[in-house]
């Protein structure tokens, strides 16, 4: 139902109408990664690909134009156009899946390459997001460039991969809207970066890999929270502010960690496990059933348990927060009178999810290669 009523519902510029929890006025019509057309068109194509869905029309004639909105929006903000989930990154990557070419590929190439340095350094905007389009593009056309792209977003990050007041281990700092912090999160911190490199470690030197696998084992083990219900993870090094709790979602907190290093090759299982009770005696999110910070998102965390563990516990679990992620998506519907057309906030990253449950497996679309 949900790709059928997102066929339907999309307009003659392959656009969605931006739903009002992701733009308050509705007026601007979305086309990024994260929570626009091009994340709604990449995941139609997947489940499509998957068999969860029939072939329907590919939209990828509307991905140029909708880069071309993008790259002017964030150049009229003042803000670099080179992300993955934001920016040009993802949509070139999204444009050759569909519409393989060597100019996109070249496109492509040349925006990771300025990224390398970029000062965010998590996955939504900075190197490590354009590293997974290299990890893409090498999985696809076994070229060397993608290589050579990935080896130095990870010498980069390995020289900034250090150790800061008030955290005992090594550590990462965003420079991220107008703020620099370490946090810990899949979308904006350690997480997200160490998935990149654990999702790509085979491009890696070997010494390379034999340097990583220990440290990011080490920071996980140092920015875990112990407590009766299980272990989280707060945002990031420091005090939580007064009045907030520490978030349990896929963006921030135990879901976000155990997707992020639920394949690392060191002996985590404690840590993750610990963090797969905390999100069990949680509960469902009650923000909705979306994957950034909805159901969709915790759920996801269990299936990467399943696929670690064998357990079928955890594959139990994701398909109980599924049955709510449903019911969570019907109410919103009612209460909107649209469904939410976006791949990690909405409709289209639940019926990924959907899929995922069935077959017991964690392939998230834009994130898993």
């Amino acid at each position: 139902m949900i790709v059928t009523d997102a066929r339907a519902s999309v307009d003659d510029r392959g656009l969605w109408a931006t739903h009002p929890k992701d733009r308050d006025d509705g007026s601007l019509r979305l086309t990024d990664l994260y929570f626009g057309a091009g994340g709604a068109i990449w995941t139609l194509q997947h489940l499509a690909g998957a068999g969860a869905a029939t072939d329907g029309p590919s939209l990828a004639h509307h991905l140029a134009p909708m880069r071309q909105q993008t790259h002017a929006y964030h150049e009229a903000l003042g803000v670099q156009t080179r992300a993955y989930l934001t920016g040009d990154a993802g949509l070139l990557l999204a444009e050759w899946r569909l519409a393989p070419s060597p100019a996109i590929a070249d496109a492509l190439a040349e925006v990771i390459a300025a990224n390398t340095h970029d000062p965010a350094q998590e996955l939504m905007w900075g190197a490590p997001g354009t590293l997974l389009a290299a990890l893409h593009m090498h999985r696809a056309t076994g070229e060397a460039r993608w290589v050579d792209l990935f080896r130095a977003g990870a010498q980069a990050l390995e020289a900034t991969f250090v150790r800061v007041p008030d955290f005992p281990t090594l550590i990462w700092t965003q420079d991220l809207y107008g703020a620099q912090r370490q946090h810990f999160g899949l979308v904006h911190g350690f997480a997200g970066n160490a998935f990149v490199l654990i999702q790509g470690r085979e491009l890696l030197p070997a010494k390379s890999w034999t340097r990583w696998s220990p440290r990011l084992a080490e920071t996980l083990a140092a920015s875990a929270t112990h407590g009766d219900d299980g272990i989280n993870w707060t945002a990031g090094v420091g005090p939580t502010r007064p009045g907030r709790i520490a978030p349990v979602q896929a963006c921030h907190g135990a879901p976000g960690m155990i997707l992020g290093l639920a394949d690392l090759d060191q002996p985590i299982d404690g840590l993750l496990l610990g963090g797969g009770e905390l999100i069990w005696r949680a509960g469902p999110l009650r923000k909705g059933a979306g994957f950034c910070h909805g159901t969709a998102g915790n759920g996801y965390a269990f299936l990467k348990l399943f696929e670690r563990t064998g357990d079928q516990i955890w594959l139990e679990r994701a398909r109980a927060f599924a049955m709510h992620a449903i019911a969570q998506s019907r109410a919103d519907l009612e209460t909107f009178g649209q469904r939410r057309y976006s791949l990690w906030t909405g409709d289209l990253g639940l019926a990924a999810f959907l899929w995922d449950c069935l077959n017991g497996k964690a392939r998230f679309p834009t994130l898993h290669v």
